[in-house]
């Protein structure tokens, strides 16, 4: 069983650790996203105009007389002073040749006392400038920037997905192998033989240590074995939310309901168009956003309206409800969402922090958890260890397989040949 176990680790190990090593070292950094992207971009995100904020709508309008051939598709509903307004845009189609124009970006900065388009940048292209570096880092992070082709574009996320499934389910046999012989073959004889549990810890002990001042080989297997040991039960936690994030359409939400009541989200009530498609909204974002505020009101909501985005793909629109001075630290649990079809302004659906049954309550927990915001600052600090300590335990692994390797073929090569005589 050993052998078999050792075998799956280090195969799995291998399959998974470059791409561990990528999601560890970009977590690690992204837990402070909007902070760095602030710092490297203050001239897209701080403002000099002091004032009252102009109408979200009028910004809007604003953003398209800049670039007639852009359309607003998300437009945020509050500002804070001094800094920016932040609308993604998507390009309309050009008549001429009947496909999208090429804007070459996707998100404009607006002054939201004078108006002022400030900066643009394209949030999803592949570049470490310092407008696009923290935008490139997240999306690595989640799917590896992997095109759309076939139709789909969540081939980046299945292969995350995949590898997060891979490492929840190596974890565990990783734990097991870490566990002295002895222990695993009287687990269940223990009473039996009446040894006290203290001598299970004994035997085990030895694998939380890390003999620093050993060097080399044995300072390399203690840093992989002990330091996984150590912080077991948070890898757990983030392969396990990896795993729900980026399969959640595919696997985790379909099993989920499956064993507990779940209320579907909009893109399971409304299907959506083929990519790369829209459907035009029969009602604009002012119309819609009247509605939006007056539910939120009837159903006692009292945050405000925070943002608005359009679903060209499922034609329907999604308003936000948060405070925009504290949104950004709660990762979705001080965020609600109410989803209003873009025909005729009809709820299709709504989502409400704590609220809903035990599996939507658990499905809305995903995000906080894997990002550690749940906890506040703590939370991002120990994430940010985290994503380090993931990358180090990838390093290690790599390393022990290369010189096992290399000591099995050196010990190949020094294997005395017999005579040809002697093996006639």
């Amino acid at each position: 069983m050993r052998a078999f176990a050792t075998a799956v680790h280090r195969w799995a190990g291998l399959a998974v650790a470059l791409f561990l090593i990528v999601s560890g070292l970009t977590g690690a950094v992204i837990s402070w996203d909007h902070e760095i992207d602030g710092w490297l971009n203050r001239k897209l995100y701080d403002t000099t105009a002091r004032g009252p904020f102009k109408d979200p709508f009028e910004l809007a309008a604003a953003v398209e007389r800049h670039d007639p051939r852009a359309r607003v598709a998300y437009l945020p509903l509050g500002f804070e002073e001094g800094h920016a307004a932040g609308y993604f845009v998507q390009p309309r189609t050009d008549p001429a040749t009947g496909k999208p124009f090429r804007l070459g970006y996707n998100q404009v900065f607006v002054d939201p006392v004078t108006a002022e388009v400030r900066g643009q940048r394209d949030s999803a292209a592949v570049s470490l400038r310092p407008e696009t570096l923290m935008p490139f880092l997240r999306k690595l992070h989640y799917m590896l920037h992997v095109p759309a082709m076939w139709g789909t574009d969540r081939i980046g996320w299945w292969i995350m997905g995949t590898v997060a499934l891979v490492w929840l389910l190596d974890s565990f046999v990783a734990l097991y192998l870490t566990m002295p012989r002895r222990l695993r073959r009287s687990a269940q004889a223990v009473h039996a033989v009446h040894r006290p549990p203290s001598a299970w810890w004994q035997r085990w002990k030895p694998a939380w240590t890390v003999r620093w001042a050993a060097g080399g080989y044995k300072l390399n297997f203690d840093l992989h074995r002990a330091g996984g040991l150590w912080i077991w039960l948070l890898i757990i936690v983030i392969a396990f939310t990896s795993f729900s994030l980026n399969l959640y359409k595919e696997v985790f939400y379909p099993v989920l309901s499956l064993v507990s009541k779940t209320t579907p989200g909009p893109s399971a009530l409304v299907p959506l168009a083929p990519l790369g498609t829209r459907i035009e909204p029969a009602i604009g974002f002012r119309e819609i956003v009247a509605q939006a505020d007056a539910e939120a009101r009837r159903r006692g909501w009292t945050t405000p309206l925070g943002g608005v985005f359009y679903n060209a793909r499922g034609g329907f629109y999604n308003v936000s409800v948060f405070d925009h001075a504290t949104h950004d630290d709660s990762d979705g649990m001080g965020l609600s969402n109410l989803y209003l079809d873009g025909r005729d302004g009809h709820l299709i659906g709504s989502n409400h922090p704590w609220h809903g049954t035990a599996a939507d309550v658990f499905a809305q927990l995903q995000l906080p958890l894997h990002g550690g915001r749940i906890l506040g600052l703590p939370g991002r600090i120990l994430m940010s260890a985290m994503g380090l300590m993931v990358a180090m335990l990838s390093v290690t692994g790599i390393v022990i397989w290369a010189r096992k390797r290399r000591s099995r073929v050196l010990q190949k090569r020094q294997r005395p040949r017999l005579p040809a005589t002697a093996k006639a």
